[in-house]
């Protein structure tokens, strides 16, 4: 996958995660096919990622993504399944990103 459709991918994914997790509150029909699609598309973008040529610590920030995304798919369905706990599911998917975030964007 091109780096520039990648970036769409994920750009788009996170609207539909950020729009299925606002409408669910207001018990919209639709909000839990657009966050599933959103934590596909995130986790998709992450699994195509290539590896070769990341130093070791990369690819340890790089799991840490991919276990975000998964954490991110299981939420989405307990979300179709009615249950409150995806909240909790999100919550750590997103501290598993921001640490990848702030760690990887230290220059060693």
């Amino acid at each position: 996958m091109s780096s520039s459709l990648r970036s769409i991918l994920f750009s788009s994914a996170n609207v539909c995660l950020l729009l299925g997790a606002v409408l669910y509150l207001s018990k919209t029909a639709v909000a839990p096919y657009l966050f599933a699609v959103g934590a596909a598309g995130i986790l998709v973008c992450h699994l195509t990622l290539p590896t070769d040529g990341m130093q070791f610590r990369q690819k340890r920030l790089h799991r840490f993504n991919i276990l975000a995304g998964v954490l991110m798919v299981v939420a989405s369905a307990l979300m179709f399944k009615g249950k409150t706990e995806w909240v909790l599911l999100l919550s750590i998917a997103a501290i598993f990103q921001l640490y990848a975030a702030f760690v990887g964007g230290k220059k060693a």
